[in-house]
């Protein structure tokens, strides 16, 4: 058994995103793997701060003392990681995105902890601009070094209004996929 650790970087704990994410991770658990969600979304959180130094000297710990601590100590524990979010202006959400940020700088300060780790996006998108945000979070895998499953599509869900990636059927398959593609890694990598 396996630890698959996501994160929802929406501010609606039941909305696209979250819908999106259990679809990926309840593949997973049928496979007999351990997953949590940890919901991001909406919580306050500040940006690296660069060169402190702070978790050079300290490695896994961060200067700013917030919930990102918790998530980083997750992230480091688990096999694979999969990060939501919905698109906003074409991007990530903000909490997401500091989250990347400063996860980023601890890992590569914490021995580059994550390598070899898998790690898969999932976006909700209204209409455009998630290509982009998928790609942001791609960017954060591939600095640090992690495998990254594809699936039979781009990993979004077209949902604009509140539960309507639910309706998205090519989304499901997608994201279903996923799931398959991370269990078959998770097997390969043991």
């Amino acid at each position: 058994m396996k630890k698959i650790f996501a994160i929802n970087g929406s501010p609606r704990e039941g909305g696209n995103t979250a819908f999106m994410l259990k679809t990926v991770l309840d593949v997973c658990a049928s496979a007999g793997h351990e997953v949590e969600v940890y919901n991001a979304g909406g919580r306050a959180v500040h940006g690296c701060l660069g060169g402190c130094g702070y978790c050079t000297a300290n490695p896994g710990k961060c200067v700013t003392d917030d919930w990102v601590n918790e998530v980083y100590a997750k992230i480091k524990a688990a096999d694979a990681i999969v990060l939501g979010s919905p698109t906003y202006f074409a991007d990530i959400t903000p909490e997401l995105k500091a989250l990347i940020d400063r996860c980023g700088v601890m890992s590569r300060r914490d021995g580059f902890c994550l390598s070899r780790k898998i790690g898969a996006g999932v976006v909700a998108v209204r209409r455009s601009g998630g290509i982009h945000a998928l790609d942001s979070i791609a960017h954060f895998f591939q600095i640090n070094d992690m495998i990254m499953p594809g699936s039979t599509y781009w990993n979004m869900s077209i949902a604009g209004s509140l539960g309507s990636a639910e309706a998205d059927e090519e989304g499901i398959r997608t994201m279903k996929r996923l799931g398959e593609n991370i269990n078959w890694l998770l097997e390969k990598l043991d």
